[in-house]
């Protein structure tokens, strides 16, 4: 464990038991205003793991700011063991402009490790692994879906380590995606680094989903439970994880209007229609079917596509109808009384 009795965030020691709020300098703007990461660091009395959770790495990725305010504020965090350091918008630019890019029109998860003398980006990149993700055990990393494409609850992690499976499985979403990790991607650069990382997808860019910010702040309570930062639930996760033996995405034919049939989170079987394309003047032009059973886990929300164009992405699991089934649990579960 790396919970050290000596611990700091931009040369600001944090003891245990305290908590701070830091701003760790990025880079100055050419307004010489200088630009820092907000971080909020919490530490226990008692020794344990340090864990990160982190948002808006995309800077219109919005939803993970909530889920990360929502947990600062918790009171369960009291009976803390360990060290969380909660960072509610890495790219602090993106948030300011809503955009998924920096101003150097690079993507920040596709620039890390990074370098003290690189590219803007690359100097975010370096300077957020040097002073949060090497000083951790295991993290988390909230994300969306991009403008106009929404994603169901879901965590994507190496599901091939014992250990993070386990973190996965805890974190009580029905679907898990054994995700490759991409070159130059935060969790790539933290699994170099030996740090244990899941990746919470849910919801859409610029768009807060209650269910979404709901089911990510139970499922990091879950996993630092999992972790024995927190004491354990009573009543336990009721929700049953499945993994996806994979996914990939249904993509438009034509190019034209977009009429949905189905939706996120719908059970769908080989040769179901999805959506059809229309033309201006509504003449069908395209037909999008399902090439095999599954979950819907992602979607795409504007009606007007291009031919090639991503429309549904599809996970395919053994036991799809029992997937719904805890969907529906957790919708319940989360939003009892109320029509979202």
């Amino acid at each position: 464990m790396r919970d050290s009795l000596d611990f700091e965030i931009g040369g600001i020691a944090v003891a245990r038991g305290e908590s701070r709020r830091i701003n760790l300098p990025v880079v100055s703007l050419y307004t010489n205003t200088d630009m820092a990461i907000p971080v909020y660091v919490q530490r226990g009395k008692r020794t344990g793991p340090t864990i990160f959770v982190c948002a808006a790495v995309h800077g219109d990725e919005l939803n993970g700011i909530e889920i990360i305010s929502r947990l600062i504020q918790s009171r369960g965090l009291k009976s803390l063991r360990g060290t969380l350091i909660a960072v509610p918008m890495v790219n602090v630019y993106g948030v300011l402009q809503h955009t998924r890019y920096l101003p150097d029109r690079r993507d920040l998860n596709r620039s890390f490790p990074g370098s003290a003398k690189g590219s803007l980006a690359a100097r975010m990149a370096h300077v957020f692994l040097r002073e949060i993700v090497a000083k951790c055990d295991y993290g988390i990393d909230l994300h969306t879906g991009a403008a106009h494409r929404s994603n169901l609850p879901q965590v994507r992690a190496n599901l091939d380590d014992a250990s993070t499976r386990a973190m996965a499985r805890a974190f009580g979403v029905p679907v898990l995606l054994n995700a490759s990790i991409r070159d130059g991607s935060l969790r790539q650069a933290a699994a170099d680094l030996g740090v244990r990382i899941l990746l919470y997808e849910a919801g859409e860019a610029l768009r807060f989903d209650e269910l979404c910010i709901r089911a990510g702040v139970k499922g990091v309570i879950n996993v630092m439970r999992h972790l024995e930062m927190l004491p354990k639930s009573r009543g336990g996760n009721s929700i049953e994880p499945f993994i996806a033996r994979s996914s990939g995405w249904l993509r438009a034919g034509d190019s034209g209007i977009a009429n949905h049939i189905k939706t996120l989170g719908d059970h769908i079987y080989e040769g179901e229609l999805l959506a059809t394309i229309a033309d201006p003047y509504g003449k069908e032009l395209d037909q999008v079917r399902s090439n095999g059973e599954g979950i819907i886990i992602g979607k795409q929300n504007i009606p007007l596509v291009l031919e090639g164009e991503a429309m549904y992405h599809i996970a395919y699991f053994r036991e799809p109808q029992e997937v719904v089934e805890n969907l529906e649990l957790l919708q319940d579960s989360l939003l009892p009384d109320e029509n979202f």
